[in-house]
């Protein structure tokens, strides 16, 4: 039986790209979707293309019920979970003004999507592993503002829940780790993907003179990293750690150089 995977969000950007990968390395694909079933399905083909089985998995995960829905249909359809890449999650709709101005419901769906979600989906994926005896992985995607915030912005609650998904990587690999799951997670620096195009040229070149190495990252360059850590031959002895990919920006400081009209 050929491992599986399950990552959330995986209908574009980095999580896309892994699927892809995950698939040319061996292992049967479930794609997590929430609002763009095309690209899931565009994903999902690219995976089936590589000889991989792919399902599709359509989940609100910051909502409790869908990620357990979600993750016992996957079970259901590959019979066991081996890895689970938490990797859903943004600051997408940053509205204006300043933190006493933030609408306190968008705290709350934040930290809903970048924090709870990655609880949610872990627990159920870490009481079928024990259940079953399988030594897997939990894989974290977190961000380079776990560690640098953007000064002035409402992605304050971003930043918090990625910071707190770093210390819960540390905190549940500590543990999970005596049953032979491995919980690690990657801290991605600024990627280009499709988000990113809401920019401007002149916020683009903002952003590559604030990154040590030149500019931005790809997808492509998260990827070894996961699946390097999603091999337990080569990854055992690492263990709640949180490490980042981000071409020198968490070392060199934050991108702080937003349009004066986004403050």
């Amino acid at each position: 039986m050929k491992p599986s995977v399950l990552i959330t969000g995986s209908s574009h950007g980095i999580g896309a790209a892994a699927a892809v990968a995950f698939a040319e390395e061996g292992y049967d694909v479930g794609v997590n979707y929430f609002k763009t079933p095309e690209g899931a399905e565009e994903v999902a083909e690219k995976c089936r293309k590589a000889g991989a089985r792919a399902e599709i998995f359509r989940a609100d995960v910051s909502k409790r019920d869908q990620c357990e829905s979600m993750l016992k249909g996957f079970i259901e359809a590959f019979g066991k979970i081996d890895v689970l890449i938490n990797n859903a999650g943004g600051a997408l709709k940053i509205p204006k003004g300043g933190f006493a101005d933030m609408p306190l419901d968008y705290w709350d769906e934040q930290i809903a999507l970048n924090l709870s979600a990655a609880a949610y989906c872990s627990r159920f994926a870490a009481r079928d592993m024990i259940d079953k005896n399988i030594q897997g992985s939990i894989i974290n995607i977190s961000s380079v503002h776990s560690q640098v915030t953007w000064v002035r912005r409402k992605a304050l609650p971003y930043s918090a829940g990625k910071a707190g998904l770093n210390m819960f990587t540390k905190s549940i690999g500590v543990e999970l780790i005596r049953y032979g799951i491995n919980v690690n997670c990657v801290a991605p620096g600024l990627i280009y993907t499709n988000i990113v195009s809401r920019y401007s040229e002149r916020d683009i070149n903002g952003f590559n003179r604030k990154i040590p190495a030149g500019g931005g990252g790809r997808p492509e360059d998260i990827v070894p990293l996961l699946l390097f850590l999603a091999d337990k031959k080569k990854s055992r002895f690492i263990v709640g750690q949180t490490i980042f990919v981000d071409g020198g920006q968490s070392i060199d400081g934050s991108i702080d150089c937003m349009l004066d009209d986004e403050f």
